[in-house]
């Protein structure tokens, strides 16, 4: 009889546990703190490289000079894995919002959106400032040739969308945010349609972050993650751009996680 006691207790408590650990669950991911927690309890294992503004410059640079990648090659092979993080990220094959910035970030954006095209999603791009020249206007017409429309000027509803990808600004980005994004910015901050942002989220200083700015649900970085990173809370943390050669890697002491396979992307 006592022994029968003591199994409903252990009985009981082991239902008070499984209550407790799903009220606990549930209280993480409505306020959004499972991305920090994994990060917690995987803390102990290889640590991935986070660069800063200075860094990630030289790094490009030395791509281009030094590797003598071109710049089309960087944006094709980084566009392409914008694309397959997104659509592992949004399997729905939906309406996609792609608003590009007039630099570098903006022609992934470009590239990504011809990809997803091709993936089977219904991208349309929103790209106000046009840079008239190479390699900015191929990408444009390449992707009116796959049928993407391309306007200058964000829609009214953002809610049609499946989710918006936000390739304006990069790790060059400084100083204070300028017309026409200092209006498409504010926009994106209030927005209920899900964000994936690229390399860095829009607005944000790219080693310390911007609590007010976007908060996007996935961000793709490319090359390595930036400092900003760190302040990431969202759903999905990609790593794309499987170029970087490992002289290259090593000589800048990069952590950087294997890529699975012939995967594209890995998740952080």
């Amino acid at each position: 009889y006592n022994e029968y006691k003591s199994y409903l207790r252990c009985m009981n408590h082991g239902k008070l546990l499984v209550i407790a650990l799903g009220l606990m669950l549930a209280l993480l991911t409505s306020r959004n703190l499972l991305p920090n927690l994994r990060r917690a309890l995987f803390s102990d294992m290889p640590s991935v490289t986070y660069l800063g503004q200075e860094q990630a410059q030289n790094i490009d640079i030395e791509l281009f000079n030094e590797y003598k990648f071109s710049i089309d090659q960087l944006m094709e092979l980084a566009g392409l894995a914008v694309a397959h993080a997104a659509a592992r990220s949004y399997p729905t094959k939906g309406q996609v919002l792609v608003i590009c910035g007039p630099g570098n970030n903006g022609g992934d954006g470009l590239v990504a959106a011809r990809h997803l095209a091709l993936f089977g999603y219904k991208p349309s791009i929103v790209y106000p400032k046009q840079p008239q020249k190479h390699p900015f206007l191929p990408l444009v017409h390449q992707a009116k040739g796959m049928g993407i429309e391309v306007n200058t000027e964000l829609p009214a509803d953002l809610k049609q969308y499946s989710f918006i990808l936000d390739a304006i600004f990069g790790f060059s980005f400084k100083g204070e945010v300028r017309a026409p994004f200092d209006v498409i910015l504010p926009r994106l901050i209030s927005t209920t349609t899900p964000i994936a942002s690229v390399d860095v989220p829009s607005g944000w200083d790219v080693e310390a972050g911007n609590e007010a700015g976007i908060q996007p649900d996935v961000l793709i970085s490319l090359t390595a993650p930036k400092l900003c990173a760190k302040n990431f809370t969202g759903r999905k943390h990609w790593l794309g751009g499987r170029f970087v050669p490992p002289s290259l890697e090593h000589k800048y002491n990069l952590q950087l996680p294997n890529y699975p396979d012939t995967e594209q992307v890995v998740l952080l």
